[in-house]
């Protein structure tokens, strides 16, 4: 791996984990009724958004690097579904769920260089999976702002 890529991944890596944290850190300190608070007139809630990054997590560095199913890996069929509350969802299993996905992300992406190929879902690079990945973070951690601002000004 050039000099230049691995200083790339140690960033990647070191954004991920900061989107990873502040996701998972809208939680911190509200009631299970404020984190299932709907202030949007979309199904997005604090905590179903948690939820779905899960599921982002699990869709691009999981099944799209080992080819498992969705159903294999444990989250929703679809984007939508992935915002969609259980009865025993609570913020400490979604954390939990959270950390969880983001350990077996780590971990299959681990052996790989970025330049490599996966096939899991069509064919991508590495590095694909990981703009994908930030892309989202990065768009989802706004929501996560805006509602924690509204719960909790």
């Amino acid at each position: 791996m050039a000099e230049w890529t691995a200083d790339l991944r140690v960033r990647m890596d070191e954004l991920l984990d900061e989107y990873r944290d502040g996701l998972r850190g809208a939680l911190d300190g509200l009631t299970e009724e404020e984190a299932r608070r709907s202030l949007v007139v979309s199904r997005t809630t604090l905590l179903g958004l948690v939820k779905h990054v899960t599921y982002v997590e699990a869709f691009w560095f999981d099944r799209a690097v080992t080819g498992r199913s969705l159903r294999e890996i444990g989250v929703a069929a679809t984007p939508d579904r992935s915002f969609v509350l259980a009865d025993d969802d609570t913020v400490a299993s979604i954390q939990q769920a959270h950390r969880d996905q983001c350990r077996r992300s780590r971990e299959n992406v681990a052996g790989l260089d970025l330049g490599d190929e996966v096939t899991g879902h069509g064919e991508r690079t590495v590095w694909a999976l990981y703009v994908q990945v930030l892309r989202e973070l990065a768009h989802h951690s706004g929501h996560a702002d805006i509602l924690r601002e509204q719960i909790r000004p």
